[in-house]
């Protein structure tokens, strides 16, 4: 039986999504807010990544709150997901990972939802998963920052690897709440299309 949670979702997604397994690298404003939203959509595992603690700077943008300052990023994000989901399994690593880790943190992972602040830990990061999983797709973000410049956020796609952004902001711009949730929920979005396609990904 469909949980009442999840009655309004897309007609069939539920049975699909609760099966699926998302690694999600960094839980800062990308990771937290696609974290959320998939949940939401029903997805059944999430593999959540992150060595940092919540700071009040963050508030601006993730998916924290005021209690959770001084607190590990991925067990405050996870006690937020057990509220929306009480049956969705987290895999919480605290800890930072390096690219020989991606294999075996990620092993389980349908496709893996790149968070990462820097070009060179995304750079890693994409390099390790592609030429370990040339099969699973990899949902990343470059060019985020500022306010506004909506129509300039797309997305760009070369196999397995789909990019959402501008491509050109940098963090010297400044970060927006509402672009920043923007891009984290279109990465969501991606990933959720991704896995209901069963041609894609064989869950």
């Amino acid at each position: 039986m469909l949980p009442e949670q999840f009655k309004k979702n897309v007609p069939g997604s539920y049975e699909v999504l609760q099966h699926a397994t998302v690694g999600i690298a960094g839980c800062g404003g990308l990771g937290s807010n696609a974290a959320v939203a998939l949940v939401r959509a029903g997805t059944g595992s999430l593999i959540l990544v992150d060595f940092d603690r919540v700071e009040a700077s963050n508030l601006n943008r993730q998916y924290y709150f005021l209690p959770d300052i001084g607190k590990k990023k991925v067990e405050a994000l996870s006690r937020h997901l057990l509220t929306i989901n009480p049956a969705v399994r987290l895999t919480l690593i605290d800890r930072k990972i390096t690219a020989a880790d991606v294999p075996v943190i990620f092993a389980d992972a349908n496709l893996l939802v790149e968070a990462f602040d820097g070009a060179d830990a995304k750079s890693w990061l994409i390099e390790s998963w592609c030429t370990a999983y040339p099969a699973k797709p990899v949902v990343c973000a470059s060019g985020l920052s500022g306010i506004g410049k909506t129509d300039a956020i797309t997305v760009r796609r070369a196999g397995m690897i789909h990019i959402v952004g501008d491509g050109e902001s940098d963090m010297s711009m400044g970060l927006c709440s509402a672009r920043v949730a923007m891009v984290a929920n279109m990465q969501a979005n991606i990933a959720i299309e991704l896995l209901m396609e069963k041609s894609s990904i064989r869950l």
